[in-house]
This record gives C-alpha cells, structure tokens and sequence, in this order.
C-alpha cells in the first residue's frame, strides 16, 4: 500500500550556442582582433522535452485508489504524476486537493481492489513508543524501511523547500527513525502496522530528527475530500500570538497560557466577516480554551482549531478585562486567499 511518486514535467533542453566574446565592442574596434576561434556557452534554445524531476511517497488509503501525500511532493500545477507500486504497477495520478494550511494532499488513480493502510489514533501517541517509517528514500530505494522511537510530541516546526516557500507545522509528531529525502509523504507507523502519521520533514544538521502529520488531521481531509471534493480547513478568523510566561512577563499579561488576539503588519486581529467576528472576538483577547481543551504550547490555537471541520461550532472561553467570558462560533471553511 506504500507508493512511489514520480514528478516529470517538460523542461527546457540546454544547448551550447556560439557567441562572440567581443560582441559588445563597436564594429571599428572588432576588426582589430581578427578571427578567433568559435566560442560557445550554455542557452535555451527554446526546445523542451519531458523528464521524471523528484519524486516522493504516498499511501493508498481506499481500494479505489485514494492516496495521501505531502503538499510539497505535488505543489507544481503544470507537472504530471505517476505512481507506483511495489508489484512495478505504474498509474497515472490525479491531485484532488491540496491543503491551504498544512503538508498535506490527496491524489487518486483509477484501480480496484488496491491493498490499504489502516489509519490509527494519533491522539493516542505516546513518547518512546515504537515508529517505522516507510518510503521511496533518495527517490531510488522504494519501500525502504527505518526504525526509531517517538521522540517528541506537540512539536512546531518551519519548514522549507525549493518551489513551495516556508511553512509553519504545528503539532507534529518527532521521531528518530531515520526519515530521507523522498520519504515525503511517506507513512509512520506503530507496531501494529497501523499510521500514525505522515512524514513531512527532517531538521538539517541534526542526527535522525524528523517530523511526521498526526494521522488524525489527515482522516478529516480524506472526508473532506469525498464530501466535497475538496479539503475545506477550518477557519476562525484570528490572528494572535501564543502566551508564553515570558511573553506574559514583558506585556505584563494576567495569565501565562493562552492565545492573545493581537493584528500585526499584515492585517487586523479579527478578520471582517469571519466566525470569530461574528462570535464577539476582539482584539487583545485572550482566548483560553477552545471547548473546553485549554490552549497552552502542547496544544497551539491553531492545533485546536484543526481538529474540527467547517460547519462546526466551539465554544471559546475568553480572558477580557480582567473576566472570562464564554463565546460560541461556528467555523467556517477558509476562503482560498
């Protein structure tokens, strides 16, 4: 049930096209430097042709051919996918959807009957269980197996590739099984064989410390995907900054926990016309819970919000002038821009 992801695209061919190095002289002072021998440099010369560029791993999670992935592995819109599987079956694929918040995607190819993953409980993760990732390393070695241990839960990271920019992960799960390049999207696994989550990135310059999508979010955009047809993410409308003691110290803040909603540069606390709008929220509130979940740095605000769906309401309590007052919003699906 572990795939191969093979990315190719047309690209241009680069030639070796004649030039003069005394092409920028005036035509009076050229004669004087009389006939040189042909030089040559690399040049596009406008000819194109299609070829495999990266590649990374998915999952089957449906016998009719739905496959989770990371974003970043079919980011490129003008580029084709092929998947294959470990029997050298060879599918072309199709991109679904596309997360607008995390690392996640959902391909599909046309089969029957295909083998599947069977998704666990990522809530029920505990630090120093076993972990077995599975993946296409270095895009050449498929279905390479490696073993560690979970080693960190609840981690934020910021993530970055050539071609999709910077990203900021909550609530990863950190492992030292051995995650490379091409193991993107690739599955994480507990003893039982059942997924736990989605590996997604490693940290440069360190020894076997890698980063895997709980399983869980990944279960709402699969049904996300066969209702819609897309992956609709939650979406509240705030922006804010995650308390800290230290930050509490410097403001001077009453409590040292909590999300504080506070606009910066680039745009407003509280977007117009969003659910936190129209729930009551203001800036330099202090949201404290999300129903009933307490929002502290093990579970970030926008953790909290990723575990419901557009559609849903949540009750917020909210630090406000010194009193807490209880608000309900219902989420809505986050706009495309």
């Amino acid at each position: 049930a572990v795939v191969s992801i093979t990315i190719s695209k047309y690209v241009p061919i680069i030639e070796q096209c004649p030039y003069s190095p005394f092409g920028d002289l005036p035509p009076e002072f050229r004669e004087f430097f009389g006939d040189f021998p042909q030089f040559y440099a690399p040049c596009e010369g406008g000819k194109k042709e299609f070829q495999e560029v990266g590649g990374g791993s998915g999952f089957i999670v449906s016998s009719d051919g739905l496959i989770i992935t990371n974003k970043h592995v079919v980011a490129d819109k003008d580029a084709s996918y092929t998947v294959f599987t470990n029997d050298e079956r060879k599918y072309e694929a199709v991109v679904l959807a596309r997360d607008p918040l995390q690392d996640l995607a959902v391909v599909k190819i046309n089969g029957k009957e295909l083998p599947t993953l069977e998704l666990g409980d990522s809530d029920g993760v505990e630090l120093g269980q076993t972990a077995i990732a599975i993946g296409n390393a270095l895009g050449e070695y498929r279905n390479t197996v490696s073993v560690g241990a979970v080693s960190g839960l609840s981690r934020t990271v910021t993530a970055s590739g050539p071609g999709v920019g910077t990203e900021t992960i909550e609530g990863v799960i950190q492992t030292d099984a051995a995650i490379n390049v091409g193991n993107s999207g690739g599955p994480l696994l507990d003893l039982r064989g059942r997924v736990i989550g989605i590996n997604t990135a490693v940290a440069a310059g360190a020894q076997n410390i890698g980063f895997a999508i709980p399983i869980n979010r990944a279960k709402r955009a699969i049904n996300s995907v066969k209702a819609s047809g897309k992956i609709e993410a939650p979406f509240l409308g705030v922006r804010y900054l995650s308390v800290t003691p230290e930050l509490a110290g410097k403001q001077n803040l009453p409590v040292a926990y909590g999300a504080l909603v506070r606009g910066s540069g680039e745009g407003s606390a509280v977007t117009t016309g969003s659910p936190a709008e129209k729930a009551g929220v203001m800036a330099e509130d202090i949201i404290l819970e999300v129903s009933g979940r307490k929002i502290n740095k093990d579970n970030p605000l926008g953790s909290a919000i990723s575990k419901f769906s557009a559609g849903d309401e949540i009750t917020l309590k909210i630090l406000r002038g010194g009193k807490e007052i209880v608000l309900k919003a219902v989420l809505a699906a986050r706009p495309s821009e």
